[in-house]
């Protein structure tokens, strides 16, 4: 559409099966390339991008959709302006499993949850540290984040988990509700998952729960001013405190 080379930088990279309702992405556009963009029918001062969140609505797979397009501020970047990223997972333990609607996105499980002891592990993981037992290896890679929300709501069948973070390493989300899964179902208890913070790889004491249930539902970004100043704080790698 803009009759140049594209290359899209997201906020977070997903695994395979897992979702994005409020992913980030930009791009940089060669100048003589952006009138490519604009379209008869746009009003006048706009500078295209309502025709081409329609035209890339014709051409893109159903499972991806453009939703708005803008011109970002001196200074950004996606991935790392960003100050935090928000997830969700969720879980049916309705003994049909799930409703066809929601197979997508919703991970049917078989036994009962035990949300308190899950919401007491929880607790034990918040703050900086290094997540080394939750995260595949990525080589040369810190598996350091600072971990600001993880907590649980019940709504009938339907248990949610709610994960927010500065950012996470590969699997990272799985692994903490694959942990915790555990935990719920009274195979480990809730000290255990603060132990794992000890960890300097992978455990193999528990799975990754199933993708299909995790879905990026937020990016945090800070003020326009302050944009290239987080840019360079989050390129340094993280050490322990």
């Amino acid at each position: 559409m803009f009759r140049a080379p594209v290359r899209l930088r997201a906020a977070g990279r997903t695994d395979a099966g897992v979702h994005a309702t409020a992913q980030v992405a930009h791009t940089d556009i060669p100048a003589e390339a952006l009138p490519n963009a604009y379209s008869r029918s746009d009003r006048p001062g706009d500078p295209g991008f309502g025709s081409l969140v329609r035209r890339l609505g014709r051409f893109l797979p159903a499972d991806v959709r453009v939703t708005e397009i803008t011109r970002a501020p001196a200074g950004f970047d996606a991935r790392f302006s960003a100050l935090r990223r928000h997830y969700v997972y969720r879980l049916s333990t309705a003994p049909y499993g799930v409703v066809p609607q929601q197979a997508r996105f919703v991970t049917a499980w078989p036994r009962a949850l035990d949300l308190d002891a899950m919401t007491s592990a929880s607790r034990e993981l918040l703050g900086l540290h290094d997540f080394a037992a939750f995260c595949r290896h990525r080589e040369g890679a810190t598996t350091i984040r600072e971990l600001q929300r993880l907590d649980w709501t019940r709504d009938g069948d339907l248990i949610t988990a709610h994960v927010s973070a500065d950012a996470f390493c590969w699997s990272m989300v799985r692994s903490l509700v694959g942990a915790l899964l555990a935990v719920g179902e009274h195979r480990r208890d809730p000290r255990w998952c603060r132990e794992l913070l000890s960890a300097t790889s992978r455990s193999s004491d528990f799975a990754a729960a199933p993708p299909q249930g995790l879905t990026l539902v937020g990016v945090d970004y800070p003020p326009d001013d302050q944009l290239a100043a987080r840019n360079l704080i989050t390129r340094d790698i993280r050490s322990p405190r």
